[in-house]
């Protein structure tokens, strides 16, 4: 059984609805529009909570919290070659290694 306080919440103010919109990470076609960010981070949960366990009651597995998957820390990414070699030449320039140089990169 999923703990909903477990999923990924974000409160970010909508332009285009003049309202803080609560989301969660690992239901992305749900949402909660609120005036105050407090209940849309409240409408969202309880809306992520509704949704788990009528998926539970169905018999389907709701998805598990990104806080409790284990990532390995590995990806494969494709580039063009040319975006490899410069790369690679900036991680020799630098006195590091090529892992080092995306890792920094992706972590900005």
């Amino acid at each position: 059984m999923a703990n909903k306080d477990h999923y990924t919440y974000r409160v970010t103010w909508s332009g285009e609805d003049q309202e803080y919109i609560g989301l969660c990470a690992e239901f992305p076609s749900l949402s909660w529009l609120d005036e105050s960010p407090q209940t849309a981070l409240a409408g969202i949960m309880q809306v992520v909570a509704e949704v788990v366990a009528d998926m539970e009651k169905n018999g389907e597995k709701a998805p598990d919290p990104f806080a409790e998957r284990t990532f390995s820390g590995r990806f494969m990414v494709r580039v063009p070659p040319d975006t490899h070699r410069a790369l690679a030449i900036k991680a020799a320039e630098a006195g590091t290694s090529l892992n080092r140089i995306i890792s920094e990169k992706l972590a900005r």
